[in-house]
């Protein structure tokens, strides 16, 4: 049977039922009415789209915050939270691809580093934690901004071309931070592995 109470840092108990989870559970729920947004036509729908997609991504940065500051950490919050993040910017990266408004290449390049990152997690889980680096912080910031800058209705703005040119240029960038820390976390992840190994294998001699 599931407990609604969990141990946070410390030792101390702390109840899965409080705001930081709460606004995990909302950016999931915005996810649905997020891409059903994106799927009507009309600039009004566009920017409905568009303001959902900002605040879920402002409620990511507002639930991490109250995690750590009120020692909020919660079992549940460790697995929904990443699941919540991947949900909202790969439902918005397929989304855009179906609209033909983002390569294919990009969304299915992006998914599949977060996919298989994922995969390394759970392989490596019981051996240690791999911290977030400050590039992996950087690739979420690039994907976020843009992701915005595309699903802005550019038409209704000057300069419009000009803009999306930019939108390419932050969506290159997000996509090389990607690879790159992508790659330092497999890089973490073999000699996190292959340290046990070693230590297994002292222990057995």
């Amino acid at each position: 049977m599931l407990t609604p109470q969990t141990h946070g840092h410390g030792g101390a108990r702390v109840s899965t039922y409080n705001i930081a989870n709460a606004l995990t559970v909302v950016r999931l729920i915005l996810v649905p009415v997020f891409v059903v947004l994106m799927f009507q036509d009309g600039t009004l729908w566009r920017l409905a789209a568009f303001a959902v997609f900002v605040v879920a991504s402002i409620t990511d940065h507002i639930d991490g915050e109250l995690a750590r500051r009120r020692n909020l950490v919660t079992d549940f919050g460790k697995i929904a939270d990443p699941i919540a993040d991947k949900a909202l910017t790969g439902g918005a990266l397929v989304v855009l691809s179906v609209l033909g408004e983002l390569w294919w290449w990009v969304t299915v390049v992006i998914l599949v580093r977060e996919l298989g990152i994922t995969a390394l997690r759970f392989w490596v889980i019981r051996l240690g934690v791999i911290p977030a680096s400050r590039g992996g912080k950087l690739k979420t910031v690039l994907q976020i901004v843009a992701i915005c800058v595309y699903l802005f209705p550019l038409a209704v703005l000057p300069f419009s071309a000009q803009l999306l040119m930019v939108a390419h240029v932050i969506m290159g960038a997000a996509v090389a931070v990607t690879l790159v820390t992508g790659a330092d976390y497999v890089v973490q992840a073999v000699r996190l592995r292959g340290r046990a190994g070693e230590a297994g294998g002292d222990a057995g001699a």
